[in-house]
């Protein structure tokens, strides 16, 4: 017979997985925690949770307490097979008063000696996040009051899937975007590089990217762009068009036919990304570049004894945004010796409360024909972007004397 409780009894069980200090652990003190708590409670053997791993759609052994050989082999079941499949393809609980081998998959549930099993989905916002279930060595008839209280904990346990989910993205983002963004430009003969990233969101990551590469021909390619978004998504396409634009960088001689076949792959195959890109190209004598802008800024030009300006460059449509009906246009400009030409995103001279334009005077004043490293510092200065409301990528280019 299930086992009845008191008022009394259901209230310490109550707080026992409300308590605000679960609050203060880091998620996977707090899954342990968790599980410590609700064998306790529930005077139970075995306790452990499963998170879904959505892509190759099996239940993933995280955190165990009677079953730490489970977590440790990293045992993994499909949504749909043995119990805690079946518990997550139903989202409903499930109790099982006497296991048997067609109740289970995993073989270290028969070896545990495992003879009741009561299981609830872990659910947030209408997306199944993973398992939680509890067993016992003896016989028991689970009752309303158990299943109750597994279901409170399995909420408390939805909290610190998304925030484990989180931080695994944010930490993929991190590594993927650090891997694209050199952290080292590379020396290039008569010319002065440098750079600067920062984020604008908790997240540390975003779309916002800078890429500088010698091509055969001697030429040079400077590229910085924005892809719409925040977070692992923003990077991935990111760095997928970065590999792509780096692709044709390889056979075409100018930046517009480069940003013509990058549009045609970002309407293809990156269907809904709206991303900017000026593609610079300096010719090998360095005394001049190509520019081709798809929808980015226009950069800044500073030549010495002459005060800096927005260089006169063609803008044409982002990439992304539909068929664009006249061929994308490359413009030439002279860089003579010491002249600067500095990139960057909206993120520098955006803001929400002011016209952009403001911006852009505030950035052309602050630009002028000295080393790139010393551009950077100063500009950087100048916006006080410490903590921007959007990523910020810039990248200076000078013309050595």
């Amino acid at each position: 017979m299930p086992r009845s409780i008191n008022d009394d009894e259901r209230l310490r069980r109550l707080e026992a997985v409300t308590d605000a200090t679960l609050s203060r652990l880091d998620v996977s003190d707090l899954l342990d925690e968790l599980l410590d708590r609700v064998r306790d409670l529930l005077d139970v053997d075995t306790a452990a949770i499963l998170l879904l791993d959505v892509h190759a759609q099996q239940l993933v052994a995280t955190a165990a307490k009677g079953l730490e050989e489970e977590v440790r082999k990293g045992f993994r079941i499909a949504v749909g097979r043995g119990f805690a499949g079946r518990i997550a393809a139903g989202r409903e609980p499930v109790r099982i008063t006497e296991v048997t081998e067609d109740d289970v998959v995993n073989p270290i549930l028969l070896e545990k000696g495992i003879r009741s099993l009561l299981g609830v989905p872990i659910i947030a916002e209408r997306e199944l996040i993973g398992v939680l279930h509890i067993g016992t060595l003896s016989r028991r008839v689970f009752g309303d009051d158990d299943v109750a209280l597994l279901e409170l904990v399995a909420d408390r346990a939805a909290v610190a899937g998304r925030i484990r989910s989180a931080k695994l993205d944010q930490q993929a983002a991190l590594a993927l975007q650090r891997s694209l963004l050199p952290t080292r430009l590379p020396e290039v003969r008569g010319i002065e590089l440098d750079a600067r990233y920062v984020p604008g969101h908790a997240a540390g990551v975003g779309g916002d990217w800078y890429d500088v590469f010698t091509l055969p021909s001697g030429w040079v390619g400077v590229v910085i762009g924005d892809v719409s978004g925040h977070g692992l998504a923003s990077a991935v396409v990111m760095g997928r068009i970065r590999s792509a634009l780096r692709a044709y960088a390889l056979i075409c001689n100018d930046p517009a036919e480069a940003l013509t076949l990058l549009d045609r792959k970002v309407r293809h195959f990156e269907a809904g990304s709206l991303t900017t890109a000026l593609y610079v190209m300096v010719s090998p004598d360095r005394s001049g570049v190509l520019i081709s802008s798809a929808g980015h800024l226009r950069p800044v030009l500073a030549e010495p004894g002459r005060p800096a300006a927005l260089a006169e460059v063609a803008v044409d449509p982002p990439l992304g945004v539909g068929r664009y009906g006249r061929p994308r246009r490359s413009t030439a400009l002279a860089l003579p010796p010491g002249a600067v030409l500095f990139c960057y995103t909206d993120g520098l001279v955006e803001r929400r409360d002011q016209v952009i334009d403001i911006g852009l005077d505030h950035l052309v004043a602050s630009v002028r024909a000295a080393p790139a490293d010393v551009v950077c510092a100063t500009v950087m200065a100048d916006a006080g972007v410490e903590q921007p409301s959007d990523d910020v990528a810039v990248l200076a280019l000078r013309r050595k004397q």
